[in-house]
């Protein structure tokens, strides 16, 4: 099993990063895209030159648009945005037998569904997992130490088999049966990225930024703690270790989309400049309506909202968050 054919679904930055990482031990990896233009530059100039340009692709990468050529590997890595899981999954109708490793953050709109939730609707034969952690995309592309969650509903046997699958000297998944932890802290960590990101655009300094992300760390925990999650995995890879990077750098889509919205852009034309996705815009809504919904307390989230709908600039948005009432740190 752990020399078998691996496929990865979805070729934007973070999929033709995680193929490009699979392959680096020699063994075929198939990796669909849904743009033409995407596989036939990676056949002809091994570039991803609309998502991920930078990096020269192993010749072990072979991409295709046809779905149903992934449909019969035993792992299937799914990398697609969260709001278009579930009709690849429909198009898909993987084999009952492959595992699914779920690599997208966020939530389905409309629905309210987590990606395991979405993937078990649409595949209910399926072991699935959740692969989720600390990890730009040109970095595992470049071989650079990276260290994830891989959350496992079979639990050990399928932690086996998948980790001996995808693991790599520089590529190293960790252990957990907390699937639904795992995705929480993947789909807090891009909303609480905007804010990081706003924090920066209106230069309110490296205190504020810390600050943010401890308060935002405490929303993420009080909403995993609503829906069943661990508070050791939201203090691991998938969740604090995530938020740590993602609110760091404009090489990340949801931080960099806050940092225009602190500098003055309008979020639909920040939106509709972009070629890849910043989740942390779609799963902004969801969530406040699901914290909301369970009465968890979420104010940076909220805040979020508010910038994203246009409903108050984000010099106000920040007034608003730090004339909050006092309170204790802890439970509030």
């Amino acid at each position: 099993m752990s020399h078998a054919a691996i496929g990865v679904v979805g070729a934007g930055a973070w999929g033709t990063a995680l193929a490009q990482a699979l392959a680096s031990d020699g063994r075929e990896i198939l990796l669909w895209a849904r743009e033409p233009e995407v596989v036939e530059a990676i056949a002809r100039e091994r570039r991803n030159i609309l998502f991920l340009p930078d990096n020269t692709l192993s010749p072990h990468v072979r991409p295709t648009t046809e779905l149903t050529e992934l449909a019969a590997l035993p792992i299937l890595l799914l990398v697609t945005p969260a709001q278009h899981l579930a009709a690849v999954l429909a198009t898909l109708e993987p084999d009952p037998a492959s595992d699914l490793v779920l690599c997208s953050k966020g939530i389905e709109a409309g629905s309210n569904r987590l990606m395991a939730e979405v993937a078990r609707d649409a595949a209910p034969a399926n072991p699935l997992a959740v692969l989720s952690g600390p990890t730009f995309a040109h970095e595992v592309a470049a071989g650079l130490p990276t260290a994830v969650t891989l959350a496992c509903s079979d639990g050990e046997e399928q932690w086996r088999r998948v980790s001996l699958a995808i693991a790599r000297p520089a590529f190293r998944p960790y252990y957990s049966d907390d699937v639904i932890g795992a995705e929480i802290g993947g789909a807090v960590k891009n909303v609480l990225a905007i804010a990081c990101g706003v924090v920066d655009g209106l230069r309110l300094g490296q205190n504020a930024r810390a600050a943010l992300i401890g308060r935002g760390f405490a929303e993420m925990q009080r909403f995993g703690e609503a829906l069943g999650a661990r508070p050791e995995t939201l203090a691991g890879l998938s969740g604090l270790g995530d938020l740590v990077l993602t609110c760091s750098s404009t090489a990340s889509r949801n931080f960099s989309l806050g940092k225009a919205l602190g500098e003055g852009a309008a979020a639909a034309d920040v939106l509709a400049a972009c070629n890849s996705v910043a989740e942390g815009a779609f799963t902004a809504p969801v969530l406040a309506g699901l914290a909301r919904d369970k009465g968890v307390a979420m104010p940076i989230v909220e805040a979020v909202c508010a910038l994203l709908d246009g409903s108050a600039p984000a010099r106000e948005v920040v007034a608003r968050l730090l004339a909050r009432p006092l309170r204790a740190e802890q439970g509030a």
